[in-house]
């Protein structure tokens, strides 16, 4: 049992030493690029939501057509 539990705190430390490894490697963003993606996201979503707002209106109306 000791060395099984041995293995996994091996591996434990391992695993956030690899992530540490990786973390040095990312490259983030400047606060402008930050800045841009968060407008792009916002801007995006509301451009979908009026398509899907658009199109569920136009269904409905449509459902309601027939059903009369």
């Amino acid at each position: 049992m000791a060395a099984a539990k041995e293995g996994i705190i091996k591996r434990t430390g391992k695993f956030f030493r690899e992530v540490k490894s990786e973390m040095r490697k990312v490259t983030w963003p400047t606060k402008s690029d930050l800045t841009t993606y968060t407008v792009v996201v916002f801007v995006s979503v509301i451009i979908v939501s009026g398509f899907i707002w658009i199109a569920d209106t136009i269904l409905y109306k449509l459902i309601s057509l027939v059903l009369r």
